[in-house]
């Protein structure tokens, strides 16, 4: 997106769920090696770590050789994706592309062709295309996060841009954001229980999604209905373990993405700033050539060598922008969407606490235990066990993403120093003394 820096932004055209394994009753035992290690995340959150890892592998099982490349393309070609894998067994697929602007009288916005791929029988036909704006999807996370609460929903591009700063219509923004409401619904399409959600379908497949909203909280499921309505006066006396380290690993992994976006964003202002003074550098050689007849080509040289590194730095400063900083920032929003459904646990096992004591107090014998008190055990149980698993399947895609993205960034920025190195050594000639001839 640096192209805001050298010039006007450019103009937009106008126009099955998976079962889940049974868990252990979260307030049966407080002991950390009944729980299972393996469901315990590392707050350590060292992110080279996973790269230098000895039985590095892709969540697909693909072995990554971690020995130098031959040359710096061979970093990505190694990378292998689930999608190339494993889409033969799919029965789902989901993109957003072709972005179009609309002006109307009271309002402009951008909206995104949805097309949509199945042989699923919930769906009727095989496929299906439909245009949706920003505020639909906002409309599906949020039926998803009150249908779905014991599941991460995964999160959406921040709405709001700051007016003067970012032109929410140019092609650059648009073409970010689209990438970004892409991955979201790959997401849900690649989850075992979003994929099926009846909102997720009607998203996909109804030509008018305003005459489906209006219909409100009447399709709510009943978990949905049921931890809504939670109030917060229940206090968790203290987490299970396992959830504890889960909640630690999160602040901790978002304070660490925060300081690297915060710091990136930097970086890149300082190179944009850094391309301002280069262009400007560049051509003095040039003027200066014209007044130096013996000096005019190797003055030349430079100047075209200041040229094409400004080119290399350019493309650099956009990758950085247009991968590298999406990826951390949809990865923030990840840890806040999961430090939700955490709460939203805390309140449910809170609740079931509190009724269960109040069943305790009571003097006369009960050899049952009452019927809302074992309604509240399960929706505990059910949070443990979907908050694990989409846990566990988080952690699996933000190893294969950050992979990708700092495999991205190694080969991008040697790209870069090889470009700069060529435009220098060959001004070399140049400027060597040639043989005088006689």
């Amino acid at each position: 997106m640096s192209g805001g820096a050298a010039g006007a932004p450019k103009p937009l055209p106008s126009s099955g769920p998976k079962s889940l394994r049974e868990m252990p009753h979260p307030l049966a035992t407080s002991s950390s090696e009944e729980m299972g290690p393996a469901l315990t995340p590392s707050p350590d959150l060292l992110l080279p770590r996973s790269i230098a890892d000895k039985d590095l592998s892709l969540p697909n099982g693909t072995p990554v050789d971690t020995s130098s490349p031959a040359s710096s393309s061979s970093l990505l070609n190694r990378l292998q994706l689930d999608d190339d894998l494993d889409g033969e067994t799919r029965d789902l697929f989901v993109t957003v592309d072709d972005p179009k602007k609309h002006v109307c009288t009271m309002e402009t916005y951008i909206t995104y062709r949805v097309t949509t791929k199945t042989t699923r029988a919930e769906f009727d036909l095989p496929e299906y295309s439909v245009r949706r704006r920003y505020q639909d999807f906002d409309w599906l996370r949020n039926k998803l996060e009150e249908s779905q609460p014991t599941h991460l929903i995964p999160p959406l591009p921040e709405k709001f841009v700051v007016k003067g700063v970012v032109d929410r219509f140019s092609e650059e923004f648009v073409e970010t954001r689209r990438k970004a409401l892409d991955k979201f619904l790959k997401r849900i399409t690649d989850h075992p229980v979003l994929s099926f959600n009846e909102h997720f379908n009607v998203f996909l497949t109804a030509k008018d999604l305003n005459a489906y909203k209006k219909q409100g909280m009447a399709l709510l499921s009943k978990v949905g209905e049921s931890v809504k309505y939670v109030t917060g006066g229940y206090k968790l006396r203290s987490r299970p373990l396992e959830f504890a380290a889960i909640g630690e690993y999160l602040d901790t992994f978002s304070l660490k993405l925060g300081t690297i976006d915060r710091i990136a964003q930097r970086i890149i202002k300082e190179q944009l700033e850094y391309l301002v003074e280069l262009r400007e550098y560049g051509p003095v050689y040039s003027t200066w050539g014209g007044l130096e007849v013996e000096l005019s080509e190797p003055l030349e040289g430079v100047s075209a060598c200041i040229g094409n590194c400004c080119t290399a730095l350019e493309e650099l400063s956009e990758d950085m922008t247009e991968d590298f900083l999406p990826v951390l920032r949809e990865y923030i929003l990840y840890s806040e969407s999961m430090k939700n459904v955490l709460k939203k646990r805390d309140q449910v096992q809170a609740e079931y606490e509190a009724k269960l004591e109040a069943v305790a107090l009571k003097k006369e014998d009960r050899p049952k235990v009452p019927t809302d008190v074992e309604k509240c055990q399960d929706r505990v149980e059910c949070f443990n066990a979907d908050l694990k698993a989409d846990m566990e399947r988080w952690q699996n895609n933000k190893r294969q993403d950050f992979r990708q993205l700092l495999m991205g960034m190694a080969d991008k920025n040697i790209q870069y120093y090889e470009k700069c190195l060529t435009a220098w050594e060959s001004i070399i000639p140049l400027l060597q003394d040639k043989p005088e001839t006689k």
